[in-house]
């Protein structure tokens, strides 16, 4: 029997949608020094007497609205990709969550509870972020070094262009495209342009120049924007859209400092206004649907489309539990079980 296992990895959801265990929420993950990277007593000071007064209500409608009989449809979602891979690798694999439950120390101890002594760890982010990818990872190490020092973790490197996430993408989306559309917007999660700058290497590339996403660096290791647009590329080739039919935008923005541009709320717009009848919508830093999908973009992005003089929306569903993206995951899986490492070039060149 093998002692191998998986941990999948997410950021994670309220317990409920009632405010007080969504302001838990959002206090925990907005506390993270990653996410809101200002010193300490800022963070708190901001958090505290700024954010949580003003967001837990309106975060709390929101969640109700999307909120499913099984519970948090980031989790339910989860939960099922996490059972399902199990059955296609063959070896136990459990879910974890960034933020708030199931915990990621809790998926360790069913692990090790499982005779599991080597795990690994695939977060399901594709692209690199330090609010998102690095600090799960992080989590990761510092609960394994508390709680199964003995283990050894391996961690899936960003797999933004990694071939079979790229065909389950296409596949996701192959119904709505075959329809037929004007125009499809690739709407990423945004960052503020400050965490680029922070996690670029070279202390010099990231955001220098207006090209520096096509200059070759380092610094794309760790680029978030880079990766981005990479997977918009890949995808394109792929699913064979012609030129001139998509666009790219980063939705979520919070403050008043510079994000990625353009934002979503404002390609929206210009598309509607530009004469876009129908246009299709797809989110692909979300491997599962939760907030920023179903209501950010599916209401109130569709509203803001529909206001400004658009035709047809159409939100494409994230992966979920798409066979195809439940085959990616397993595709990572039987890389480790081969027994070699797995390094970012392979996960992204591997097919």
């Amino acid at each position: 029997m093998s002692d191998r296992g998986v941990l999948l990895v997410n950021l994670g959801s309220p317990a409920s949608p009632a405010p007080g265990d969504v302001r838990r929420f959002l206090r925990e993950f907005l506390m993270d020094g990653r996410v809101l990277d200002l010193p300490w007593l800022v963070r708190l000071a901001v958090v505290e007497l700024a954010i949580l007064p003003r967001r837990t209500g309106a975060s709390a409608s929101a969640y109700r609205e999307i909120w499913t009989p099984e519970g948090s449809p980031l989790v339910v979602s989860g939960g099922r990709l996490a059972a399902a891979v199990e059955r296609g690798a063959g070896l136990p694999v459990e879910l974890g969550m960034r933020y708030q439950e199931p915990s990621i120390g809790g998926a360790i101890g069913r692990l090790v509870g499982r005779g599991v002594r080597q795990v690994l760890v695939v977060p399901l982010f594709p692209h690199y972020a330090m609010s998102s990818y690095e600090t799960a990872v992080e989590r990761v190490r510092e609960v394994a070094l508390r709680r199964a020092p003995a283990i050894r973790f391996e961690f899936v490197p960003p797999y933004y262009d990694y071939p079979r996430y790229i065909e389950a993408l296409v596949a996701s989306a192959e119904e709505p495209m075959r329809a037929g559309f004007d125009h499809l917007l690739f709407s990423f999660h945004g960052l503020p342009e400050r965490h680029l700058r922070r996690s670029d290497p070279t202390g010099s590339h990231c955001l220098r120049r207006a090209d520096c996403c096509e200059v070759p660096s380092v610094a794309h290791g760790t680029c978030y924007r880079h990766q981005c647009l990479r997977t918009v590329r890949a995808f394109v080739a792929a699913a064979g859209v012609a030129e001139g039919k998509t666009s790219v935008a980063f939705q979520s923005r919070m403050g008043k400092d510079p994000w990625l541009q353009p934002s979503t709320e404002c390609e929206l717009e210009r598309l509607a206004r530009g004469g876009v009848r129908r246009l299709l919508v797809l989110c692909p830093a979300f491997v599962a649907d939760c907030l920023e999908t179903i209501e950010e973009i599916g209401v109130r992005g569709r509203e803001r489309f529909l206001a400004a003089g658009g035709g047809e929306f159409i939100r494409v569903p994230c992966l979920n539990e798409h066979p195809l993206w439940i085959r990616a995951v397993v595709g990572m899986v039987e890389r480790f079980m081969a027994g070699g490492r797995l390094q970012a070039a392979e996960v992204n060149s591997s097919s």
